[in-house]
């Protein structure tokens, strides 16, 4: 087990040499934040020219006008921005590409998939990953998420490797170089099993964005839009790669805490789904998040913005919250599983056994061993624990904050932590 890790630096980071170095590289490496610029790159990229319905050009534009509209953007993270949006019109002309040679793939059937979701930093990344392990279920890497399409005529690399794989695995190790801590607060590694929403971004659709960076106005616009139709888009990609891989029988486990806010859409989209639900103490939910956030804008923006951080990211836990209240009667009790967090840690097989009942699988001996084996690899903490500190770091009281969530208290059997 790693050592526990306390972060001293939030507000007035000390940058690291590899962090001087990649934000002075940076500044010499200018991109467009603008629409034509990101599509023309796609279109280079894959030799692509169709990018089906228009509708996205609306959402992308709003998101190329508030991110470069962000002045003080260090060159280094408007180069990481550009490199999001290039690669989602990219996978945008490959997916409308394959879908419209091979229209079969629409009348692949997402039988019945297994959906995690609850707060970030609940439990959610632990336990979908921890489903994966059981191979009855198709699962989404997060190498196959970022490029679901190989480019055309790209030939596998000398060793086998899929270069999409290769280009994942640089892309994580040059974030660790940048934001070392970043893997003791969420792993990123090309096998980590990946939230579903990924999928959803070649449609320029999701709550993504605003975690992305600071996005306020996209927050806002997503917020007032029906977002059933990118979960329609994302089920078509989830029939392409069910239709890729072509191995029979298998159903999809998934996971995002979106989905906490879009029940009504998701089931309209999924309507056999069984949905699990992680239930964590908000505070601790919270702090965890904003301590991430504030974390990797050292490599994004010459200072820190402690109080936006804060203000921004609990409104926007309250409010999932609020509509994880109000719509969590909408999936009947024989298709969901409320999991609280410490039940979860103390007790994992409690929980599994609940989901594996609601999903109609049994547990056989070669899945309890294949989860017993993720299980034992992955403890809690094994790559480090941050300490955390929201007065000291945020200069918010925790038992006020807490106060802040009753009505999610009220609702769900959920413990408060020591903060």
């Amino acid at each position: 087990m790693a050592d526990d890790i306390r972060i001293d630096d939030l507000a007035r980071p000390q940058l690291n040499e590899a962090q001087r170095g990649a934000l002075a590289w940076g500044e010499t490496q200018p991109v467009q934040l603008t629409v034509d610029a990101v599509l023309a790159a796609a279109r280079v990229r894959t030799g692509l020219t169709d990018f089906g319905p228009d509708d996205f050009r609306e959402r992308l534009a709003l998101l190329c006008e508030e991110w470069d509209g962000d002045r003080v953007l260090t060159g280094l993270h408007r180069g990481v921005l550009f490199g999001y949006l290039s690669r989602y019109a990219s996978n945008r002309l490959l997916i409308h590409d394959t879908i419209k040679r091979h229209p079969e793939i629409l009348d692949v059937r997402i039988d019945r998939p297994v959906i995690v979701t609850g707060l970030p930093r609940s439990g959610t990344t632990h336990l979908v990953n921890l489903l994966a392990a059981d191979a009855r279920f198709h699962s989404l890497p997060l190498w196959q998420s970022y490029e679901p399409v190989p480019l055309p005529g790209e030939a596998m690399l000398p060793d086998g490797t899929d270069p999409r794989y290769a280009r994942c695995a640089a892309a994580w190790e040059g974030m660790k170089q940048v934001t070392p801590l970043l893997a003791s607060m969420h792993p990123m590694e090309p096998d980590h099993i990946h939230e579903e929403l990924e999928l959803m971004g070649p449609d320029f659709a999701s709550y993504n964005f605003e975690w992305l960076s600071k996005s306020p106005r996209w927050g806002a616009h997503y917020a007032s839009h029906d977002q059933t139709p990118h979960y329609r888009y994302l089920k078509q990609v989830l029939q392409l790669l069910q239709w890729q891989r072509q191995q029979q029988g298998r159903r999809w486990v998934l996971k995002c805490p979106q989905h906490l806010e879009q029940l009504p859409a998701l089931l309209k989209v999924f309507p056999d789904a069984i949905v699990v639900f992680t239930h964590r103490d908000p505070v601790a939910v919270i702090q965890s998040t904003v301590t991430m956030q504030a974390y990797t804008q050292r490599i994004q923006r010459p200072s820190i913005e402690i109080e936006w951080l804060r203000d921004y990211w609990v409104a926007r836990i309250e409010r999932l919250l609020r509509a994880c209240v109000r719509d969590r009667s909408l999936v009947p009790a024989e298709r969901s599983v409320d999991c609280p967090f410490h039940l979860f840690m103390r007790d994992p097989w409690s929980i599994l056994a609940q989901v594996y009942e609601k999903a109609g699988l049994a547990v056989t001996a070669e899945a309890r061993a294949s989860l017993d084996t993720f299980l034992s690899a992955h403890p809690r903490g094994k790559a480090g624990q941050v300490l955390y500190d929201l007065k000291r770091d945020f200069a918010v009281d925790p038992e006020q904050l807490r106060e802040r969530f009753g009505f999610y208290f009220e609702r769900f059997e959920v413990r408060p932590e020591k903060s």
